[in-house]
């Protein structure tokens, strides 16, 4: 047989499959967690805290890594969420677990912790198993999907904003030499309102009637803008457009329900919000859909479980995929409403103050249908990079303020703060502070 993944090969079960006589169904063998620490931030007993619970939120806290002693604050948890210390010591003992025991373990019986994982995080995105596979991260889920679309033709047309990810948008640029498509890209509205949005996408798609696929993203990495998704692909799906939506940052900081807003097609980390290690992603195709997308470069699906084909990672990380179902249990042991509500909290601390100074400028809006925890400012009128680049190190040298820049956005580069669960309301008045003297 050609070369495959090994977990391909044993989930697929057919001719020379690595579990011989033994295809498993999404459903089947359960592999539980190597025996260690509930991966709880919780005592036994314990509700999770109020948003402005300062008391439950530094026990929640001191689950994670200590914060270094290095005098720099870091307001930069999107880049990826730290795991906690009992995920960082599941992660290690099966690391251990994976080299100990080698092709036995991986032909035999990892397959069992991959199908717990697929069950795990459709639960929780309300999708069915066979709806999900596993992937390194959300962007090769992006190109899976986008790359593998297959109802364009040539003088189809493909529709991005400014918003979306830089991977996302070069994905669908290359459809131009792929598929012989247009690639049109509009600005969002700024500020931005519920309705504004929605109509943005309405009106671009009644311009460009060819569009056939559009790229939407959930909560922006560039300045931290939730779209109302929902409404958005509703719309889309009424002039018979496609969208694939990137819920990378969304999921964790906010639910995601792909069954209940109509989504066909999305992606996820499980490295930013949920705590897994760093090379766990995933991607959503809904089950009547899976057909649009190509099989990727000619890879064979099983018609058992015909996802899996649409993806080709190579050899995984096991050791992180086994790891991530301890990190949703320890993610949904508070809860991501009680997440969302947190990150929020801290979010307002520092940008409802900030929007009321004069030379600054918060980008994100603070409707709560359109804000998360991430949020990004700039002074008013300083929108190239360099300007930014400039802010960004002087906050971090003289307030030991850690902070990123940003660009792409149409009215140009920014500053992004992403407060995370071990960040407090003194870091958020530190921010303050430092604002106020610019």
């Amino acid at each position: 047989m050609r070369r495959r993944t090994l977990l391909q090969a044993a989930l697929a079960g057919g001719a020379g499959g690595l579990l011989s006589g033994s295809a498993m169904p999404v459903s089947a063998q359960q592999t539980g967690p190597v025996a260690g620490p509930l991966p709880s931030p919780l005592a036994p007993g314990a509700a999770p805290p109020a948003a402005d619970d300062e008391a439950g939120w530094a026990a929640v806290a001191a689950a994670y890594p200590a914060r270094l002693q290095t005098g720099i604050i870091n307001l930069e948890y999107g880049a990826f969420g730290q795991m906690p210390l009992a995920i960082q010591a599941a992660y290690e003992r099966y690391t251990v677990k994976v080299n100990q025991e080698g092709a036995t373990f991986v032909r035999r019986d990892f397959v069992g912790y991959y199908q717990t994982l697929r069950q795990r995080i459709a639960a929780m995105v309300h999708a069915d198993a066979g709806e999900i596979v596993i992937t390194r991260n959300a962007t090769e889920s992006l190109q899976a999907v986008i790359g593998g679309y297959a109802r364009l033709k040539p003088g189809d047309a493909v529709l991005m904003s400014d918003h979306d990810y830089d991977s996302a948008r070069m994905a669908a640029s290359w459809l131009e030499r792929r598929r012989g498509v247009t690639v049109i890209s509009i600005n969002l509205p700024y500020p931005a309102t519920h309705q504004n949005l929605i109509d943005a996408y309405d009106q671009a798609l009644a311009a460009h009637p060819s569009v056939r696929l559009m790229l939407l993203t959930h909560l922006s990495h560039r300045d931290g803008l939730r779209q109302p998704v929902r409404e958005i692909v509703a719309m889309a799906r009424q002039r018979g457009v496609d969208v694939v939506v990137d819920s990378a940052q969304a999921w964790g900081q906010g639910p995601v329900d792909v069954h209940g807003d109509g989504i066909d097609f999305a992606v996820f980390n499980l490295h930013k919000w949920i705590g897994a290690p760093l090379g766990v992603g995933a991607l959503y195709i809904r089950k009547d859909r899976i057909a649009d997308i190509e099989p990727f470069m000619g890879e064979e699906p099983s018609e058992r479980d015909p996802i899996l084909g649409r993806v080709h990672t190579g050899m995984a990380n096991f050791a992180a995929q086994m790891a991530a179902i301890d990190a949703l249990d320890f993610h949904q042991a508070l809860g991501t409403p009680i997440v969302g509500a947190r990150l929020r909290h801290l979010r307002d601390l520092w940008a409802l103050p900030a929007r009321e100074l004069a030379k600054i400028e918060v980008l994100t809006p603070d409707d709560p249908r359109l804000c998360a925890g991430m949020t990004s400012f700039r002074v008013k009128g300083q929108t190239t990079p360099a300007a930014n680049t400039s802010l960004a190190a002087h906050l971090l040298e003289k307030h030991g303020l850690f902070t990123v820049v940003r660009t792409g956005l149409a009215g140009g580069a920014c500053l992004r703060v992403t407060p995370g669960f071990s960040t407090t309301p003194a870091d958020m008045a530190a921010l303050v502070s430092a604002l106020k003297e610019i």
